[in-house]
């Protein structure tokens, strides 16, 4: 095996992208890209520190928890969560993020790199408040370009098919795979007992 180490290494195996491939690339979000923002209930933001050190986090809840500032700015609320902040210390470092909408059912994505800010203004938070709860902060994402990303992933993948879902739960438990990771002793957290924690504090 032998590595790949140069761009031009890799473009001898690999043809220039060409046509709709290159062209449907665009600097702002057009109104194909706000419907299917609004449309989204997940995304995934990636983020890496200083030296480069990558991260990749989920973020999902109502289709639209993603608020269209303008066609150049993205808002989106930090929900409660495990308080590790690998996303936003990594922003502070690093503002650039790529991000990666889905839509449930629809085998295409859209992505988005720019760079973010981290935001506590009240309008702001007050403006995603959920059940009388505001998110701690803000994120503004500045769009320096946007792309829909074709078909072929998911359906190679088969995610949103029926027929692909496991009938069964086909790994352990989050409570029992934890507790062998760190070597607990303490019996494990059902599903149901760890759902019913997570409802408490989603927002």
């Amino acid at each position: 095996m032998t590595k790949i180490s140069t761009q031009d290494d890799l473009r001898r195996l690999y043809r220039m992208p060409k046509g709709r491939s290159v062209a449907k690339q665009l600097d702002h979000i057009d109104p194909h890209d706000k419907r299917f923002i609004e449309l989204s209930p997940f995304m995934v933001i990636a983020t890496s520190d200083a030296r480069g050190i990558a991260d990749a986090s989920p973020r999902g809840e109502e289709p639209g928890f993603v608020h269209v500032i303008d066609d150049h700015t993205l808002a989106i609320p930090d929900r409660p969560g495990n308080n590790r902040l690998n996303t936003m210390e990594n922003i502070l470092e690093n503002p650039e993020v790529g991000l990666i909408f889905l839509i449930p059912g629809v085998n295409e994505a859209l992505r988005i790199n720019g760079t973010a800010e981290i935001h506590d203004d009240d309008d702001l938070c007050a403006s995603f408040e959920v059940n009388g709860k505001r998110p701690m902060t803000v994120m503004l994402v500045r769009v320096r370009e946007t792309f829909l990303h074709c078909a072929k992933a998911l359906m190679r993948s088969r995610l949103w098919q029926e027929d692909a879902k496991h009938a069964e739960r086909p790994i352990p438990t989050m409570g029992e795979m934890i507790r062998d990771q760190i070597d607990g002793s303490e019996p494990p957290e059902s599903e149901e007992d760890m759902a019913r924690r997570y409802r408490k504090v989603l927002y």
